[in-house]
């Protein structure tokens, strides 16, 4: 038997292959499937099934182009409805996959078909979950994103807190928890960095398994404190449930060099949306006007889904040498498949084709609180909420990028704004987003509230209320 977890860090998504005796299930494959082909290839092996946890909302599975290329079976829970053939599966069916079996644990709550896979080994011993978004390591899933349903996010937590205990808690302390999603992902509040754990550390560890927990003060605790979902995360889910273009269509017709003449026209005829993804230091220094800036470095295909409305907006990108291609891999990542090409020769080829470039001002942190001591500055915290409720400058407005669309009337177009998060990639963004809209007077802070808690600044920190 072998049990390997493909981790993407980008994503903090985990897709898993099991092979036991020339048999291969998949569990939860990312968009690109050709790397799970290859691998059983190479250990003359057949991917037999595809076992998806839920309807994933955070990314696009690539369950209906592994089953297309391999013939295998696509394993959902019960109760999930498709466009495109599955084998739904009742609850504690098994599953034979050479000396192994899986067996489905139907454990609704995150979603109503959400099901943890539970892998018996060739002694007929319990050796670990595949989780999916019911239990992560040191949290749950988020109880509110079900597809059209009449259940409001109270009744799925109180489901949810009905599975983990009926299902998941009875099983042994020693059975491994291998979970759909670590530290980053948004289907969750605060999950681990760690990516592999036990049933019992999680008892120990996770306060949604603490045994004296009622449902109520479950249901309370789960909720508590949940952001509402990026808005893609509705439209992936919905794509996981009807099909999607092949991922070989969408490389093929995404990946093009355009000349800057043909991405100029092609920017003007097709109202397309001009996506810059190199570092946030190179797109200070010179963009094409107009442009956004999401680099891929950062936490990428989150960020478009979060903040480009239209999933099927048609993208130009300008890349680094060499990356189109991881470019137009992690925007269909998320669904995003519109992209028309990108610019040969970089902004190099532009500048060179005598068209203008946009910069944008960019200062020290040093050079920040010399300006915020001699007054009238405007600062937006572009940060998450948590983060700038624990720790922020005084008289810094709150401006999180996450919900920029929705807040842009909290801004003035008349104002110069100094712009900081966490480490200088998000302000970018945010100033790129702001730039596009006609807001002009902007200044981003390098290096973000990290250099500025160097310098002598005032801050407010967050203080606990006290519970005398």
């Amino acid at each position: 038997m072998k049990i390997e977890q493909l981790y993407t860090s980008c994503l903090a998504q985990g897709a898993y292959y099991i092979e036991s005796n020339g048999e291969v299930a998949i569990i939860d494959p990312l968009r690109e499937t050709q790397a799970y082909i290859d691998k059983a290839n190479s250990n003359n092996a057949k991917i037999k099934y595809i076992f998806e946890t839920h309807f994933h909302a955070d990314f696009v599975s690539g369950h209906v182009d592994l089953a297309k290329n391999t013939g295998a079976t696509i394993i959902y829970g019960p109760g999930a409805e498709t466009t495109y053939e599955i084998h739904s599966a009742k609850d504690n069916e098994e599953f034979k996959l050479g000396n192994v079996t899986i067996k489905a644990l139907h454990t609704p709550g995150h979603t109503l078909e959400s099901t943890t896979y539970l892998l018996i080994d060739e002694n007929g011993k319990h050796h670990a979950i595949f989780s999916g978004d019911t239990l992560f390591l040191g949290d749950v899933g988020r109880p509110d994103l079900a597809i059209k349903s009449d259940l409001t996010k109270e009744d799925l937590a109180a489901m949810l807190y009905d599975s983990l205990r009926e299902k998941i808690m009875p099983l042994a302390d020693d059975v491994i928890v291998y979970p759909a999603h670590g530290a980053g992902s948004a289907c969750g509040k605060n999950l681990s960095k760690e990516t592999v754990g036990t049933i019992g550390d999680q008892k120990k560890t996770n306060y949604a398994l603490r045994a004296d927990m009622t449902k109520a003060e479950f249901v309370k605790e789960v909720l508590d404190g949940i952001a509402p979902p990026p808005q893609y995360f509705a439209k992936n889910a919905m794509l996981n449930k009807t099909g999607y273009d092949t991922f070989e269509t969408v490389l093929k017709t995404g990946n093009i060099p355009l000349s800057p003449e043909d991405f100029e026209a092609m920017a003007n005829h097709e109202e397309a949306l001009v996506l810059d993804v190199r570092p946030e230091s190179e797109y200070i220094k010179g963009h094409i006007p107009n442009s956004i800036f999401i680099g891929l470095h950062g936490g990428f295909a989150p960020w478009v889904g979060a903040l480009i409305t239209d999933i099927k907006q048609p993208i130009l990108l300008v890349v680094p040498e060499g990356k189109s291609e991881e470019a137009v891999t992690r925007l269909s990542r998320v669904g995003y498949d519109n992209t028309l090409g990108y610019l040969e020769g970089g902004i190099e080829s532009w500048i060179s084709a005598g068209n203008d470039i946009d910069t944008l001002e960019s200062i020290s942190a040093e050079e920040f609180a010399d300006r915020v001591k001699q007054g009238g500055v405007n600062i937006l915290d572009v940060r998450k909420d948590g983060e700038y409720s624990s720790m922020h400058l005084e008289d810094a407005q709150h401006f999180a990028l996450d919900f920029i669309n929705e807040n842009m009337n909290e801004v003035s177009k008349e104002k110069t704004y100094h712009i900081h998060c966490a480490g200088g990639y998000r302000s970018v963004i945010a100033a790129s987003i702001l730039k596009a809209r006609g807001f002009h007077n902007l200044v981003d802070i390098a290096g973000g509230f990290g250099a500025i808690k160097k310098t002598d600044l005032p801050t407010t920190d967050f203080v606990c209320p006290s519970t005398l």
